[in-house]
C-alpha cells in the first residue's frame, strides 16, 4: 500500500497529516511519502518523524490588488504552472494507491492531479470555516473531512463530507504528565507554563512575551516555561531579552526555543498553555486536557481562530483573550491566576475531556479505507 500525504506552510496542517501516516505505517507497513512547499517548515518536522518528503513550487494568492500583490499574483500564477508540472513527475514515479491533503497551498496540484487520475483522494480540513485550497479541492476529491458539524454548510456536495473531529499524533498519548515531566528533567515540583504562538511565530504576541519572560525572571521563576518563539522572530526575541539585561543562562527555568520540535512530552507535562487558536492546537489541547490560554489571530480568513477559541471558551474549558486586549503584565497575572486555583483547572481539564473527539484518527482511518475500497 502505497499513501501520499500533502501539506505544508504550518504545523497545523503538518501535524494531522502525521497523526494519519503514523496509522498507516503501523497498521499497513504501508510506504509513505509526503509531499510539501519549497522552503516549507515540512523539510523540516517531516523527515524528524522518519519519512520522505518531495516539494512543489507553489506560493499563495494575496487579496491585495496593490502593485505588490499584483506581481505576487503573477509569480504565483507562474509557480502554479511549475507545480503541476512537478505533481506530475511525482505521481508518476510514487503511485500512489490513495492522496490525502490536509492543508497548504501545496496540497491543490497534488490532489488536484491525482484526482484528475481517477486516485482514491480525499481532503482534511480541521477549521470550522475551510481555507482556500480545500474549498476548491472539495469539488474534485472523493471526500471531505472536517473537524466541526457545521462546517458541512459551507461545501458544494455535502454528501461528500464527513464530520470526523481533527486528528491527533499518537505520541501525545505515550506517557501521563508524571513521566513527560521526568523526561524534560523537572526534579522540582514546580508547575511548568508552555508557550507557543504558531509554527512561524507572532510579533505583537512576542512582544507581549519578552515583557512575560522579564517579569518571570524578576520574580524568582515561579514556573518552569518552554517558549517556543517561532521561526521568524526567535533572534529577534533573544535579542530583546538580552537588552533588558537578562542573561537567560541564569535562569534554568526559563527555556527559550525556537520551535518546540517534543510538543507532545512537553504539553502532556504542561500545566497552563498559551497559545494561538488552530484548530490542530484546539484538538491537542482538548485531546489531553491541558488547560489553555487561547489569543486568537486576528490575521487569518474569516476569523477562523476566533470562533475556534470561543467553542471552548463558552464551555469554560479554556480562558480567551483578544490579542488587542493583551499585555506581558496581563498575561502572567492570567498565568498566576489560573495556576493559583487547582480546582478550576481540574473542571477545565474535565471539559476539555467531555469535549474531545477522541477517536479522530480511527474514524479518519475508517473513512480513507472505504474510499481506497469503493474506487477499486
Amino acid at each position: 500500500m502505497k499513501i501520499l500525504f500533502t501539506c505544508g506552510g504550518t504545523a497545523g496542517h503538518i501535524n494531522p497529516a502525521l497523526a494519519l501516516a503514523g496509522m498507516f505505517r503501523e497498521r499497513n507497513q504501508a510506504e509513505i511519502l509526503f509531499v510539501g512547499a519549497d522552503g516549507g517548515m515540512e523539510q523540516q518536522l517531516v523527515p524528524r518523524e522518519g519519512y520522505s518528503i518531495q516539494t512543489v513550487t507553489i506560493s499563495s494568492f494575496w487579496r491585495q490588488m496593490n502593485l505588490a500583490g499584483i506581481k505576487h499574483n503573477l509569480t504565483t500564477l507562474r509557480n502554479l504552472g511549475k507545480s503541476q508540472k512537478q505533481a506530475k513527475r511525482i505521481l508518476d514515479q510514487f503511485q500512489p494507491d490513495l492522496v490525502v491533503g490536509t492543508g497548504g497551498y501545496a496540497s491543490f496540484p497534488v490532489v488536484r492531479e491525482a484526482a484528475r487520475r481517477w486516485i482514491p483522494t480525499a481532503v482534511h480540513e480541521s477549521n470550522a470555516e475551510p481555507g482556500l485550497t480545500t474549498k476548491m479541492l472539495s469539488k474534485y476529491v472523493d471526500k471531505v473531512m472536517v473537524g466541526f458539524e457545521e462546517s458541512r454548510k459551507h461545501y458544494p456536495h455535502p454528501d461528500r463530507v464527513e464530520i470526523t473531529g481533527t486528528p491527533v499524533r499518537g505520541d501525545f498519548f505515550l506517557q501521563n504528565k508524571a513521566e513527560a515531566r521526568k523526561r524534560l528533567g523537572f526534579a522540582d515540583e514546580k508547575p511548568l507554563v508552555v508557550t507557543s504562538w504558531g509554527s512561524l511565530g507572532a510579533l505583537v504576541m512576542n512582544q507581549h512575551m519578552i515583557d512575560f519572560v522579564a517579569r518571570e525572571c524578576r520574580e524568582g521563576q515561579p514556573f518552569h516555561h518552554i517558549y517556543g518563539v517561532g521561526q521568524r522572530y526567535y533572534q529577534r526575541v533573544l535579542e530583546e531579552i538580552a537588552n533588558r539585561g537578562i542573561d537567560l543562562a541564569q535562569y534554568p527555568c526559563v527555556d527559550v526555543r525556537e520551535y518546540i520540535y517534543d510538543m507532545p512530552v512537553v504539553m502532556d507535562a504542561a500545566d497552563v498553555m498559551l497559545s494561538r487558536a488552530g484548530a490542530s492546537t484546539i484538538s491537542e489541547i482538548s485531546a489531553i486536557a491541558c488547560p489553555s490560554i487561547l489569543v486568537p489571530s486576528p490575521n487569518v480568513t474569516a476569523n477562523h481562530q476566533e470562533k475556534n477559541a470561543r467553542v471552548l471558551s463558552e464551555h469554560k474549558a479554556a480562558v480567551l483573550m483578544l490579542e488587542p486586549e493583551c499585555t506581558g503584565d496581563k498575561l502572567y497575572q492570567q498565568v498566576q491566576t489560573m495556576l493559583a486555583d487547582s480546582d478550576a483547572l481540574a473542571d477545565m481539564r474535565q471539559e476539555l475531556r467531555t469535549m474531545a473527539v477522541a477517536d479522530a484518527n480511527e474514524r479518519i482511518y475508517r473513512v480513507l479505507l472505504e474510499v481506497m475500497k469503493k474506487k477499486e
